[in-house]
């Protein structure tokens, strides 16, 4: 059995998938370690995986532009300091397989130097999102330009020079009018919806059989996106509405930040599965993993991006399928309320986004990108 170690970027969508993939990888034998940033520790913990913590992650922070939006989150993707302790944890820990997140530029750099199958782990659409990344990461590297230090290879060729590229989609959706140069590489193998352990039942505070509608409202996990007004602005358009409304805040935010109307339950962190099991709509950020469930559950959307790269675009991909609509995370409590009603009354955005479901049912990514993996480590 093999040595596996996890270089992960840790944003809000990126972890649950890597640890379902990892529980399976540990089920047959193996040894998985993740490595990130200082958030991503307890939670990594708390799954049973050992963690190591990159604490150089924003040691070069005060060298980058005070400015640049996502600049923490950036900085822990492409900075010298980053690299370098990335290159130390390769060399004491000698994994015999290495698993990076797309995004994380500096762990791919450093990865370079090491003679062990390496795949590119992907938790959202890779051909579709293609150049979205590309464009979003060469920025990111220019901060680190404008930081004072050397450029990192181009994104797309760091991408290139991976063994395998896993990505938890599926083809159904992935779909891209540029071709990918390592096309051949791509292995989907559907959405890896994995539950934290944080992530308990929700206790609900109506009685058994309210028949109201009731949607669910979540944004993104990633504290970089935390937004108390964007939350407000949704309760505040829920609240005259004959609907229960269930916000989980993923710790983006303190829920005690909110005001609550009657209709609605804030809770830090709630077992999406078995709420979407019972709701009617969904209010998401159009992070790739939420999409995903939604979709499963065959449950309409109003999708409000964030600030997240593909946000934008699962935002629209969900509205040309016919399964929802879009709007600005600027969007004013009139336009929230007027879309959460048209979830509710549309029947063609109910019926869409059933038949979509179909394309979603017994995927299992976790036990798909484990199968991958074990592919790679037999090959060679």
């Amino acid at each position: 059995m093999a040595r596996l170690l996890w270089l992960n970027w840790s944003g809000g969508g990126n972890l649950p998938p890597s640890l379902g993939i990892a529980r399976v990888l540990t089920e047959r034998g193996h040894e998985v370690v993740f490595a990130g940033r200082p958030e991503m520790v307890g939670r990594v913990e708390a799954a049973g995986f050992r963690a190591i913590e990159l604490s150089e992650a924003y040691a070069q922070l005060p060298r980058y532009p005070k400015d640049a939006p996502q600049v923490r989150a950036l900085c822990y993707l492409t900075a010298p300091a980053v690299e370098g302790q990335v290159a130390a944890v390769l060399r004491s820990e000698r994994p015999e397989l290495v698993l990076i997140d797309q995004m994380f530029l500096a762990a791919l750099h450093a990865a370079r130097d090491v003679d062990v199958p390496a795949v590119l782990m992907c938790h959202t659409l890779y051909r579709r999102h293609f150049e979205v990344y590309r464009s979003f990461l060469e920025r990111a590297n220019g901060l680190r330009v404008a930081a004072g230090f050397e450029p990192l290879p181009p994104p797309a060729q760091l991408w290139a020079e991976q063994d395998l590229v896993v990505t938890t989609s599926l083809a159904t959706f992935d779909v891209s009018a540029l071709p990918i140069p390592h096309d051949d590489r791509i292995r989907h193998v559907g959405p890896a919806l994995e539950i934290e352990r944080h992530a308990t039942p929700a206790d609900l505070p109506w009685r058994t059989g309210d028949s109201r509608p009731l949607v669910v409202v979540s944004f993104s996990t990633a504290p970089e996106q935390g937004s108390v007004a964007k939350f407000q602005r949704t309760l505040d358009a829920l609240a005259p509405l004959d609907v229960r409304a269930v916000v989980t805040v993923g710790r983006s935010i303190d829920p005690a930040s909110l005001e609550v109307p009657g209709n609605a339950a804030v809770f830090d962190a709630a077992d999406h599965e078995a709420l979407m099991g019972e709701a009617s709509a969904v209010i998401t950020h159009g992070g790739h993993g939420t999409l995903m469930r939604a979709l499963k559950h065959g449950l309409p959307m109003l999708v409000m991006p964030g600030m997240a790269a593909d946000q934008s675009p699962n935002g629209a991909m969900i509205e040309e399928l016919g399964a929802g609509v879009i709007l600005s995370q600027e969007a004013d409590r009139a336009a929230i309320r007027a879309a959460a009603e048209r979830l509710l009354g549309d029947d063609a955005l109910r019926v869409r986004a059933r038949a979509l479901s179909r394309h979603l049912r017994g995927v299992a990514g976790e036990q798909g990108g484990a199968d991958e993996i074990e592919r790679l480590l037999v090959g060679r």
